[in-house]
């Protein structure tokens, strides 16, 4: 089930275009964000967590926590490969 409420409260760059998120929760993600970049016209930009969100570059792309918490960027669920 998921909370109604969900903040992202660590984010840790494992390499290879992986992050993993910690939630409020106690709930861990690990995200692999290569196919998304791979897909995006700006593949250079960094990402930051500000104010328990995952953004990059001032606010030029955002995810839904929901969608990280679920795994679920660019409109479909990515598998994370392990480390």
């Amino acid at each position: 089930m998921t909370p109604d409420i969900i903040n992202i409260v660590n984010a840790e760059w494992l390499g290879d275009y992986r992050i993993r998120l910690d939630f409020d929760d106690g709930f861990s993600q690990t995200l692999g964000f290569l196919p998304f970049l791979q897909r995006s016209n700006h593949p250079a930009i960094r990402a930051c967590l500000e104010h328990g969100e995952l953004v990059w570059g001032d606010y030029d792309l955002c995810f839904p926590i929901i969608d990280l918490y679920h795994n679920n960027i660019g409109g479909e669920a990515f598998l994370a490969q392990a480390a």
